[in-house]
């Protein structure tokens, strides 16, 4: 991990890798460059936290998966967004930009004088 990287805070690992898929199907080591591009760099995608996490979301019908072939000709499981995984993106990201916004707002609100 980088000096500038941050942890993922505690469920946001989900929504960020729907995110990613609905850009299209992509294999593990892509969500993990798309995260990172996206991201700057300043996210730490750890790789057995991303490979749990698409293993739930596909035992909750998240997303789907099958084997493919890489550009690098290595077989690979490629995973893609389901309708419900497109729902569920949309709720949790406006969950999260409420909560982001609510954060944001009292870190940044300033402090108001004291009459004298």
């Amino acid at each position: 991990m980088s000096a500038d990287a941050l942890p993922l805070v505690k469920g946001t690992l989900d929504v960020l890798v729907l995110k990613g898929l609905s850009w299209g199907a992509m294999h593990g080591f892509e969500i993990t460059s798309w995260l990172e591009a996206h991201s700057s760099g300043r996210l730490d995608v750890d790789d057995s936290a991303l490979y749990q996490a698409l293993h739930r979301m596909e035992e909750r019908g998240l997303v789907d998966a099958e084997w493919g072939v890489t550009e690098n000709n290595r077989r690979a499981r490629y995973y893609r967004i389901t309708a419900a995984g497109r729902a569920h993106l949309r709720s949790e990201s406006a969950r999260w930009v409420r909560y982001a916004e609510t954060v944001t707002s009292i870190l940044t609100a300033r402090q108001r004088t004291a009459p004298a």
